[in-house]
């Protein structure tokens, strides 16, 4: 699918769905807890859906709402799927799927997803796995999915350099209910808020574990169980950090509702860097309004916030000055090179931008409509979206149904501010 974007303002208020990252770690808990639980407000997005695909393979039952889902767990003796599984474009779903199958008590189970799945590496994470006791092995030898595991979790200690967070809470959350305890020494850790949303799932679950404050080690009893439980699923702030970012530019005013500044995700921290460049940003209760703003151009440490990378460097555009987005390597790895992906599709729009190894540089451009790719990767669609919106002239995205993965409706939801965005099939 193609989205046909033509210059527009964006005035008006949209409403935040849920979070992606606790959608999913509240799915796989409830799974794997005893009893049923239920979430309230859940993303129901193509990475979601991803995660229940996988669980319901294992045998957890799921009665998905309009506005809850009802799941009934398997409790931790869960059996191994009697089918390959698949985790489509989820890299979130995919490394802490690889966790809990390995604690499975029989059998063996193989996981997989689409073809950008299959080239992001998971190795150190199928690494400490398989020292804790299971059999981790990367199918086709490369270091990256698919994965066949077995064996369970016996606990040990182990040291894992973890370029990305999903690592560590894939450990963090399946640890718990190993044969015995667990130690975890962490080297190198990039994306820490994240580490910090599932502490705070495992907190509210009773889990105990002891950890440093820099994330550095960690102690998790084993023996544990995880027990059913309702809970809220908060907004999501790396879906409203497009919606804080268009309000920020010429003729815009939008009020993004639902956030709550107190949670734990980290691309709450766009509000900051937003102001740091002179936004005009107001705050009333769980609404968050940016308004059109003379923006600077700084630096921005974007280590802990990599999904923020493809908005942030279509802000860069409008800010006078020089904006440099640095020290987040990890972009390289997500779905796609966001870093050479954003800095190859803005320059099609005229933008003057250059690559670093960790980042980018932006010096205030004039965008022109183009033809550009969106690499199959959501957020890429959805920042050139915007960027769109604000070009001189016509612009054509390809790939625009990639903005499903975490937004099914942002073409709605655009176009509710007064976007001209049109879908067109191909």
């Amino acid at each position: 699918m193609i989205f046909s974007v033509s210059p527009s303002s964006l005035n008006g208020t949209v409403d935040i769905p849920g979070s992606k990252s606790h959608t999913i770690r509240a799915v796989l808990l409830a799974a794997i807890s005893e009893g049923k639980s239920t979430l309230l407000a859940p993303l129901s997005s193509s990475d979601t859906e991803s995660a229940v695909k996988v669980y319901t393979a294992l045998g957890a039952k799921v009665e998905q709402g309009e506005k809850e889902w009802i799941i009934e767990g398997l409790g931790k003796d869960f059996k191994a799927p009697t089918v390959p599984l698949d985790v489509g474009n989820s890299g979130t779903t995919m490394r802490v799927a690889m966790g809990s199958l390995s604690l499975l008590k029989e059998g063996y189970a193989e996981i997989s997803g689409d073809h950008q799945i299959q080239a992001r590496p998971s190795q150190p994470l199928a690494d400490a796995l398989t020292e804790l006791g299971a059999k981790v092995v990367s199918i086709n030898n490369n270091n990256c999915p698919p994965y066949r595991i077995e064996g369970r979790l016996s606990g040990g200690k182990i040291k894992i350099e973890c370029k990305t967070s999903q690592y560590l809470s894939s450990l963090l959350l399946a640890c718990p209910l190993a044969d015995e305890d667990s130690e975890i020494t962490i080297p190198l850790l990039y994306e820490k808020p994240y580490v910090s949303i599932t502490l705070d799932w495992l907190k509210f679950m009773g889990i105990k574990l002891e950890y440093k404050d820099d994330f550095s080690y960690f102690k998790i009893p084993g023996r544990q169980n995880f027990k059913a439980f309702t809970r809220r699923i908060p907004a999501d702030f790396s879906t409203a950090t497009f919606f804080l970012c268009a309000g920020v530019l010429s003729g815009n005013e939008v009020t993004s509702c639902g956030l709550d500044l107190e949670d734990t995700q980290p691309d709450k921290a766009v509000v900051e860097y937003l102001r740091r460049m002179g936004a005009e940003i107001s705050i009333h209760g769980d609404k968050i309004t940016t308004k059109a703003s003379k923006l600077q151009g700084i630096e921005i440490d974007m280590n802990e916030t990599p999904d923020a990378l493809p908005m942030m460097a279509v802000i860069g555009c409008f800010a006078e000055g020089e904006t440099r987005l640095v020290n987040v390597p990890q972009a390289r790895i997500k779905e796609t090179d966001r870093i050479a992906v954003m800095c190859q599709e803005l320059r099609k729009m005229g933008a003057d931008i250059e690559e670093l190894t960790d980042g980018l540089i932006i010096r205030k451009s004039d965008l022109k409509g183009a033809s550009v790719e969106g690499h199959h990767d959501h957020r890429v669609v959805m920042s050139l979206a915007i960027a769109a919106s604000q070009a001189k002239g016509d612009t054509s995205i390809t790939t625009a149904e990639a903005a499903a993965v975490t937004a099914p409706e942002f073409e709605q939801m655009m176009q509710s501010l007064g976007a001209k965005i049109t879908p067109q099939n191909i």
